[in-house]
């Protein structure tokens, strides 16, 4: 490899960035939140202060140390912790499920003597569990939802064995944007003395301001018995850098089983609190500075331009014939099929080709908009686009295929 100038090399990064989807305008209804050019430039700013500095061991680094503490001690307060709860900072949400899954598993084990655990979850909660059965062995124990789509408490009732080290519920499952019933949940890990993790890494912050705005938000934090630990995804609608989630557990006691500590090597002791070992301190330092930039008042008023612009979505697919709601949003989550005769997947291309970024799904074959502070100002303007592109396929319109057809929520390139 030739050594090039620094101003060639990021010329040619901005090249490569010429086809990607254009967020900032709300062309993307997955993967970027963005509440902003200034809050983009403050959390960048923040990032690339600490971005060399390592969390490996803030020791060394006594200012990380303070912002994650105060970042937890924060998410913490959304969930309503008692005095004794206490999480870590992630990398994102994956590694916050596989950490829950991993505590489940060495409480298990230390507790119950299980060595063959099992964990039982609702058909859609989030892949990366799945992920986290894989790697800790876990069996992952998968039961149908109801037909609203959220978890059949009765069918994972049915499904507990004496191996059973968690349960799973969602605040909102991501497919279709529903809140399981997780006091329901809850009480059955309760009553067998199991862990019950809720992945609010979608709702996390919404939920708590929704409530706040005076929203009817069904139970679902620390105040539910049983609930013993739950995740968020800072990076999402807290708006911060990526990477940056939390896990929280209901007590020290139950946060000790997520952590590693061993002296079985030369270098001395070794103590991690996830996945990672050397990690940024830049996705740290952007998410503190992004809670201290917005403040209560700054997520309220977030939350409610999000909140506001799913509802106007689900209510413009609505009146689009041939066009169907999976569920009514309970959050900020939309979701929607087509008629069997419509091909959902020439609709998509159609969008594509018109430069919006939907997250196809399924089953059933769904199209899937996280919806955000963004994308108040382009509503409409994408609810026309989704009827043209309806009424295009509905006459038998060319499809051009501008993308890989098919669901799919991650790629392995």
């Amino acid at each position: 490899m030739t050594a090039r100038p620094a101003a060639d090399v990021l010329a040619e990064i901005e090249a490569l960035r010429r086809d990607d989807v254009r967020w900032r305008e709300g062309r993307a209804f997955s993967l970027v939140y963005h509440a902003g050019d200034e809050l983009d430039r403050l959390a960048k700013s923040a990032y690339a202060a600490y971005s060399s500095e390592n969390a490996l061991n803030v020791d060394a680094f006594p200012g990380l140390r303070r912002m994650q503490a105060e970042i937890v001690d924060t998410v913490s307060g959304w969930f309503h912790g008692g005095a004794d709860a206490a999480g870590f900072f992630t990398s994102g949400g994956t590694e916050s499920l596989l950490m829950a899954v991993l505590a489940a598993r060495e409480r298990g084990r230390t507790e119950r003597g299980i060595t063959e655990p099992e964990m039982v979850l609702p058909a859609s909660a989030h892949a990366a569990l799945e992920k986290a059965a894989h790697y800790f062995g876990v069996r992952s124990v998968r039961v149908p939802v109801r037909d609203d789509w959220r978890a059949d408490v009765d069918a994972m009732a049915a499904a507990i064995t004496e191996r059973t080290v968690l349960l799973v519920a969602s605040a909102p499952q991501y497919p279709q944007g529903v809140i399981d019933p997780v006091v329901e949940v809850a009480a059955l890990a309760g009553e067998r003395g199991i862990n019950c993790h809720v992945d609010a890494c979608m709702g996390g912050v919404v939920l708590p301001c929704l409530e706040r705005l005076g929203h009817a938000v069904p139970p679902w934090d620390f105040r539910v018995p049983g609930v013993t630990s739950i995740s968020v995804d800072l990076h999402k609608y807290g708006y911060a850098a990526k990477g940056a989630s939390v896990i929280v557990h209901a007590s020290k006691a139950l946060r000790r089983h997520q952590t590693f500590v061993t002296d079985n090597w030369l270098g001395g002791r070794y103590g991690s609190s996830g996945v990672l070992g050397t990690k940024s301190g830049g996705p740290i330092a952007a998410a503190w500075a992004v809670l201290r930039h917005l403040g209560d008042e700054g997520y309220l008023a977030l939350t409610e331009r999000a909140r506001r612009t799913a509802v106007r979505l689900a209510a413009g697919i609505r009146s689009i014939d041939g066009l169907v709601l999976r569920a009514e949003p309970d959050t900020t989550l939309v979701a929607f099929g087509a008629r069997p005769d419509l091909d959902l997947d020439a609709i998509a291309d159609h969008l594509a080709r018109q430069g919006w970024y939907l997250d196809r799904q399924g089953p059933p074959p769904s199209l899937h908009c996280t919806v955000n502070a963004v994308h108040e100002a382009v509503v409409d303007d994408v609810l026309a686009d989704l009827a043209a592109a309806v009424a295009a396929v509905s006459t038998g319109g060319s499809r051009v295929r501008t993308t890989a057809s098919g669901a799919a929520y991650g790629t392995v390139e």
